[in-house]
Formats: structure tokens, sequence, C-alpha cells
């Protein structure tokens, strides 16, 4: 399912145009990555949580470039934990 298909769900799940569904889906995209950027956790319970992992620099050696070694800088990294809910739909 991608972005445009999941807009057609929600306006159809909740009466909504498409317009507006399309409003509401960025509006939650939107705030949980203002969240994230923010420092805080994002828990939907039922659903899963999202969080920011900070990964450090780490150096490794390029295989194809002659062993020359490269240094991938420090980055912060979205995660994602579903929750028991969702894990028992699947199942």
């Amino acid at each position: 399912m991608n972005k445009t298909q999941l807009i057609e769900v929600v306006a159809t799940k909740t009466e909504l145009t498409k317009k507006e569904a399309e409003a509401a889906v960025n509006a939650t995209i939107d705030a949980i990555v203002e969240a994230l950027k923010a420092g805080d956790k994002v828990q939907l319970v039922g659903f899963g949580s999202f969080g920011v992992k900070q990964v450090s620099a780490k150096e490794y050696v390029n295989r194809f470039g002659e062993g020359q070694k490269v240094l991938k800088p420090a980055c912060k990294k979205p995660t994602f934990v579903a929750g028991k809910a969702l894990k028992d739909a699947l199942n």
C-alpha cells in the first residue's frame, strides 16, 4: 500500500473527502516527524512505537576501492517497534 492508497482507505472508512483524508494523513505524518526531530518517542497504543536511535560514526574498508578506509559519519536512525495488538493481528 502506498500513500495514495492509504488516503483512499482513510477517506472511505471515515466518510471524508479525499482532500480532507489527505490533509489528515499528512498532518499525522508531519506530527510524528516533528516529534521524532525533537527527540520524543511516539507511542500509538496497540500499533507500535516510533523512536530515534543515535548511530555512532563507523570506519569500514571499502571492498571495491582497493581497501581504502572510509568513515561513515554519525547519524540518527528512525526505529519502529510493533505493539502487541499489531503482532497479534498479523498472526
